[in-house]
């Protein structure tokens, strides 16, 4: 429910009555597993104004603890509109913050959540953020120590202005976002067309929507990748565009992406992601970043059991492991420990291992005991750390463009994303399928994920996708993983290939098995390679590609898991 301005006045005149229910629900959901206790009543002001550089004025909600003078400030971003559930929210989160000793602003960005401006992702995040930071030095509260939170769009207005100093944060929170953004959209070279698509669908407009999944779907249904956001929301998206047709090195990445915020941190940065998230990948290479550099390097890494901002749907049963508790409350100690100097238990890294269904403390990412174990593709489908033998062994398939193999859960932004139910192994003539044998004891798999390919094409340019599952004792399948790589290829000639999977952690029982389906298409998570070596921006034909896979003993083609040993 989108709120008209004179209702949204009306529900801001009733603070009186929404403040108490919002706290209370506050520490039912935040509180449970948090031992700082509630030590300030709290007054919030609305529509707080901070002029920017250029003149446009940005608004925001500001929570007091009452009676300080001075205290910690934490900043939120958001760029998303005022609807009610976006206040409730905001609302909850920073006055449970606020009665525990700190000042937050929940800021509206351009154009969004009751400011001035028209808004386009990523394009005003940065001045308009250093701007923000010089108005928060002058505010009388203002006592030196500024953190940051958010997740997603609000964890790329924190990377915008990560290297910034005097002033500048002393903490970041980041969830669920990585320092590159070109990075989620383009993976392996392709295009993550379902989340580019999502993101422009729902944000498309002065307000936020609910996205249409049949309109998307049509949208993703056309070969020309400019022309999906015509026919899902019915006109141009000028930003979707950029998104998936402008190039890397380009004037509109440099702009919004260029720099290496992660290199530059001035802070340290807890990064919380999900292990079915498309930004994961990123993330841990920004941790990596991080960790390398002295004004960083106390940064820590949390991955849990979360899709992009959603709790899994875990089969067998829920997890009861909720986002929106994962996402704040160990933002407190995290904030108290960075910005009041309190002491810190968490570890350098923490996981939650599917499966076994615990978290675990690590002190670094990758796992220095991990025994990585290749599993090689072999005859009638076998996937076994026995390497191959033969001097000719290959599988062949013939990719269309017309009828892709569909997308079945992954990492992807919206509710289609996550773990989810596979297709049965030979349901589909275009997706090869390899499995071991019934684990005869446990095996747990942390770590990074990678496939090598030795493949053969007759066309210019083509896809090969890997996607990585388990399956249970009922013989269902479910995935755990997935990649794409694209690129160039001389028709007929061998050649080498790497797909990155991202990551996962899960301990299998005994009697599961791992399923391995290699393929030249996952849409629409990913959009479809034409096979004419002509960019699917602006692709107006498509030609079938014949395929080859060699699993032979100079081009043994396999998966290296990270196993870890127990």
């Amino acid at each position: 429910m989108i709120l008209t301005s004179a209702v949204a006045g009306v529900v801001l005149g009733l603070s009186a009555v929404f403040n108490p229910l919002v706290d209370r629900a506050a520490e039912r959901i935040f509180a449970s597993s948090d031992p700082a206790p509630r030590q300030y009543s709290v007054t919030t002001r609305r529509k707080v104004e901070a002029v920017m550089d250029d003149g446009v004025v940005l608004r925001a909600d500001v929570h007091t603890p009452a009676g300080l003078q001075r205290a910690p400030t934490i900043l939120i971003r958001i760029p998303f509109t005022n609807t009610l559930w976006n206040r409730l929210r905001s609302d909850a989160i920073g006055r449970f913050w606020a009665a525990r000793g700190y000042v937050v602003v929940v800021q509206g960005a351009r154009g969004r959540y009751g400011s001035d401006g028209a808004f386009t992702p990523l394009e005003h995040e940065r001045k308009d953020g250093v701007s923000t930071l010089r108005w928060l030095a002058k505010q009388p509260w203002y006592d030196g120590r500024i953190g940051m939170w958010g997740g997603s769009a609000f964890g790329q207005t924190q990377w915008a202005i990560a290297d910034q100093t005097d002033p500048g944060a002393q903490a970041f929170f980041i969830q669920i976002a990585g320092s590159h953004f070109y990075d989620m959209m383009h993976p392996g070279g392709a295009t993550a067309l379902e989340s580019a698509l999502q993101w422009a669908l729902a944000s498309d407009g002065p307000r936020e929507r609910k996205v249409d999944y049949a309109a998307l779907d049509l949208g993703a249904a056309t070969l020309d990748t400019l022309r999906a956001d015509n026919i899902a929301a019915g006109h141009d998206i000028g930003f979707f565009d950029a998104w998936v047709a402008a190039p890397r090195d380009g004037a509109y990445w440099r702009a919004s992406d260029g720099e290496d915020r992660a290199t530059t941190a001035a802070a340290p940065v807890l990064l919380l992601g999900g292990w079915y998230d498309p930004f994961l990948p990123g993330m841990l290479r920004d941790f990596a970043a991080l960790r390398a550099h002295t004004a960083s390097a106390d940064s820590r890494l949390v991955i849990g059991p979360y899709g992009h901002a959603r709790d899994l749907n875990w089969p067998g049963g829920d997890l009861d492991q909720p986002y929106r508790q994962a996402s704040v409350t160990p933002a407190l100690a995290w904030f108290d420990h960075r910005l009041r100097g309190a002491p810190l238990a968490s570890p350098r890294v923490r996981l939650f291992v599917m499966g076994e269904n615990v978290w675990r403390d690590e002190a670094e990412w990758p796992l220095a005991r991990t025994r990585y174990t290749s599993f090689y593709l072999g005859d009638g489908g076998a996937l076994s750390t026995m390497p191959p033998s033969s001097s000719e062994a290959a599988d062949r398939y013939a990719y269309d463009p017309r009828d892709p193999a569909p997308t079945a859960g992954g990492a992807i932004l919206g509710e289609r994303g996550g773990i989810t139910r596979q297709l049965p192994m030979g349901a589909r003539a275009d997706v090869l399928n390899f499995v071991t044998e019934p684990l005869a004891e446990p095996l747990e798999v942390t770590g990074p994920l990678r496939t090598v390919l030795w493949v053969s094409t007759d066309a210019p340019s083509t896809d090969f996708t890997a996607k990585l599952s388990f399956v249970d004792t009922t013989g269902s399948a479910y995935n755990l993983a997935d990649g794409i790589v694209r690129q160039a290829y001389q028709p007929g000639v061998p050649t080498r290939v790497e797909i990155d999977l991202g990551a996962t952690s899960i301990r299998l029982p005994a009697g599961y098995r791992l399923r391995l389906d290699i393929s030249s298409s996952n849409h629409p998570r990913f959009d479809r390679n034409p096979n004419t070596g002509e960019p699917t921006a602006g692709a107006t034909r498509s030609a079938v590609a014949h395929q080859m896979v060699w699993r032979t003993a100079v081009r043994a083609s396999h998966i290296e898991l990270p196993v870890i040993p127990r």
